[in-house]
């Protein structure tokens, strides 16, 4: 089956969106938050763990995916949900970013990008068409097409020619694309507003069930982003789901948020976790400080998972000062809830039609928002 989409209120006076994407897997309420699970797992948690948070769709990553355990191994399983044992939605990315960001030496052309492994220094190559097929193969609800990634700084030739090879990727991706898995395209540009248009208008004219706003959070000022945020949504069709790749502080889901975007994914609330801090309703917060050996209390107030209603501070800060796997888990636990529940929170707001109102308020109560 694939996948539909359906707004079911917009904030009045703004461009909030309450919607919902009907998956294979179950219905995802936007906006949304995807844990991302790298090798097929959300580090730290169980499945089960994952779901009580109230997560409804994960990402996966093709390019980790593709080098261990391989494709082939989890198409024998019946793709990734037969492989984890998750129920939910998935989506997997193209592997350009990784490509990007970890290939050690990667040369990029007009048919593809050739690059090292980061485990073996081994040699591969991603084209539109493998990229694709590697994506239906591992069986995700949503995959996305292929991408060549700029980073911020880089020169304005590389970014134009970035944008205009991702455009054309995107349309081999298509024609290559042969299962009723949702195929998502990605808008670069940059921070060119003509070159983000001209990119956009490119993309809506593939006809794609979704579409991805990328080359963000890439090293460039929080202040360019959001300047780009305020205008990118909004070239894209407002009956397709739009998603932001990789942008995750909570102050900037809120401002994207009430730019039009409808999904979200980042690593930041797992690696957080995994390196002692939390975020809570009192801002960031690194555990392992000396004034919570004695602290009675729960991590987050007005928080009610397991880690916030069974453990006091003080036993968080020993875990976490004691370098104990259980530190991990329980701060990866709540810091996925957190995100959860800010998107339940978002979402009542637009039901309600106070949005404008609440994110005001969000944004003045956040240290550094």
């Amino acid at each position: 089956m694939p996948i539909s989409f359906e707004l079911s209120a917009t904030d009045p006076g703004g461009l909030a969106r309450r919607g919902r994407l009907t998956t294979p897997h179950g219905v995802i309420d936007t906006p949304a938050f995807m844990p991302v699970g790298t090798q097929a797992t959300v580090k730290a948690l169980t499945w089960d763990e994952v779901a009580l948070t109230g997560t409804q769709m994960v990402l996966a990553n093709t390019y980790h995916l593709y080098l261990r355990p391989g494709e082939d191994v989890v198409e024998q399983f019946g793709g990734l949900h037969g492989f984890t044992g998750w129920r939910g939605g998935v989506l997997t990315d193209s592997g350009g970013f990784q490509v990007y960001s970890l290939a050690k030496l990667r040369r990029v052309t007009d048919d593809g990008v050739t690059f090292q492994s980061h485990h073996d220094g081994s040699s591969h190559t991603f084209t539109p068409e493998s990229a694709t097929r590697t994506q239906e193969r591992l069986g995700a609800d949503v995959i996305m097409c292929l991408d060549d990634v700029a980073g911020y700084g880089e020169p304005a030739q590389r970014i134009e020619a970035a944008m205009h090879r991702s455009l054309a990727w995107a349309a081999r991706c298509r024609d290559a694309h042969v299962t009723d898995q949702a195929l998502f395209g990605i808008v670069q540009g940059g921070f060119d507003e003509p070159l983000r248009r001209e990119s956009a208008a490119g993309m809506t004219a593939l006809d794609l069930p979704g579409y991805a706003i990328g080359g963000l959070s890439v090293g460039e000022p929080k202040e360019l982003m959001l300047e780009t945020l305020a205008y990118a949504p909004s070239l894209l069709p407002p009956d397709r789901p739009r998603y932001l790749m990789g942008v995750g502080w909570p102050e900037d889901i809120v401002a994207a948020v009430a730019a039009g975007i409808d999904m979200f994914d980042c690593v930041l609330p797992t690696r957080l976790a995994r390196n002692g801090t939390a975020i809570t309703s009192e801002g960031r917060i690194n555990v392992d400080s000396p004034s919570w050996a004695r602290e009675d209390g729960p991590l987050d107030p007005e928080c009610a998972c397991p880690t916030c209603t069974s453990h006091p501070r003080a036993y968080l800060r020993h875990l976490a000062h004691a370098k104990e796997i259980l530190a991990a888990r329980l701060l990866t636990l709540y810091n996925v809830w957190y995100y959860q529940r800010l998107m339940r929170t978002i979402r009542e707001a637009i039901e309600e039609g106070r949005f404008g109102a609440w994110s005001r308020g969000f944004r003045s109560t956040v240290p550094g928002g």
